[in-house]
């Protein structure tokens, strides 16, 4: 095994679970659920096949109530039905050694009633996103707030019955906790909205109420993580100023560790040019080891990897590369860091277990969506060559 990377030494986290190693799968869309949300034989084959080395692999998102699905080919985890195919698919993550945990989520106003067959998306307040087509959601009631957070409790007990060594909670990508923190999508003047510390109540109730279950049904030390955007574009919208303030009550929080999500790991302000600090070291700052880190985007080769667990992050998820070379790590600690493969043709997505609705979602929809958010640090001609090659290349 190669001992020149310090990601490949493992952690353990407070809780006493010990990981074999610093790398991350974080979770990506790959769309291939059944309609209703149970997992297909086609997820289990490529959560066996990119499971890997990785330390921990975090799963493709998974909505907890019947109005939180976000987009077709969803996983769901809003009914004790589905344990059967989530304990194939906790097994099937973990066949390496890596340590399983589910993503889970309400998508809030970032669905359309075209998915919800019918039924008008909700928010924390009836304000539509800033993208196109986008809809109208219907503002939540209090008892209706009060029934997603015993949604969230429920799936934490369906992913601790089903095997996972753990949750997170998908409080980024503009989804619903994060539509509760933002002041562009929460105009309340209820105890879930107004100042920053009121638009932080809904994700803290979550987090008690996930904490509670774990105390519960937990037989094992169970990881519980929190995935956060740093900024939004929009205006009024989240500044790094309100996330330093959230991410310092979230460090005190019954939580094991914190992810960032970013397109680029060492990104800068969207919203303040001026300021060259990437967000991640203002993070880390604020964090001041009370929680681990996670932090993605554009982490591409071995050196790209240990630049960041050099900078003190705890973990470094590495994302579309896994999708192109599941035997990343294995290959790094058999110093055959040659043989590591940096593009997809369409000739592999059946060995890498790529399905044709991810390979879909990978290639039309995301390019879309990253279009449509207008993050700098998206370069289409990059993911292109990088991601989405064509036949042979």
């Amino acid at each position: 095994m190669s001992a020149k990377y310090k990601f490949l030494e493992p952690y353990t986290f407070k809780n006493g679970v010990k990981v074999k190693n610093r790398i991350a799968i974080p979770p990506m869309t790959e769309a291939s659920a059944f309609e209703e949300g149970s997992v297909t034989r086609d997820e289990i084959r490529y959560f066996r096949i990119h499971g890997g080395g990785a330390g921990l692999f975090i799963s493709p998102v998974a909505n907890v109530s019947e109005d939180g699905k976000g987009f077709e080919g969803e996983l769901s985890v809003t009914d004790d039905r589905f344990l059967p195919g989530l304990t194939k698919m906790a097994s099937a993550m973990k066949e390496n050694g890596a340590k399983a945990i589910l993503q889970i989520f309400h998508a809030g106003r970032m669905s359309n009633s075209h998915v919800l067959r019918g039924t008008q998306p909700v928010s924390a307040s009836a304000v539509a996103a800033l993208r196109p087509n986008a809809e109208v959601p219907r503002e939540l009631t209090n008892d209706e707030i009060e029934q997603i957070i015993v949604d969230f409790g429920e799936a934490t007990r369906r992913a601790i019955q089903a095997g996972f060594d753990g949750i997170e909670l998908h409080g980024a990508n503009t989804y619903l906790l994060q539509q509760f923190f933002s002041p562009h999508s929460n105009r309340r003047t209820d105890k879930w909205g107004g100042s920053v510390e009121k638009r932080m109540t809904f994700a803290l109730e979550v987090i008690k109420r996930v904490h509670e279950t774990v105390e519960k049904y937990a037989n094992r030390p169970f990881i519980v993580g929190y995935r956060i955007s740093p900024e939004e574009i929009e205006e009024p919208g989240i500044r790094m100023a309100d996330t330093l303030q959230f991410i310092d009550v979230l460090a005190e929080q019954p939580i094991d560790y914190l992810h960032v999500s970013m397109g680029y790991v060492w990104r800068t302000s969207l919203n303040d040019k001026s300021d060259k600090e990437p967000l991640i070291k203002k993070i880390q700052k604020q964090v001041n080891g009370r929680l681990p880190l996670i932090s993605v985007g554009s982490v591409e080769t071995p050196a790209d990897a240990e630049k960041v667990v050099d900078a003190g992050i705890d973990f470094v998820a590495i994302g579309r590369e896994s999708l192109r070379e599941p035997q990343w790590v294995q290959k790094v600690e058999t110093n055959d860091e040659d043989s590591i493969r940096y593009t997809i043709s369409t000739r592999d997505l059946d060995e890498l277990g790529i399905t044709p609705s991810m390979w879909n979602f990978l290639t039309v929809r995301l390019k879309s969506a990253m279009h449509i958010s207008n993050q700098p640090d998206y370069d289409k001609d990059q993911f292109d060559k990088k991601l989405a090659p064509h036949e042979g290349a």
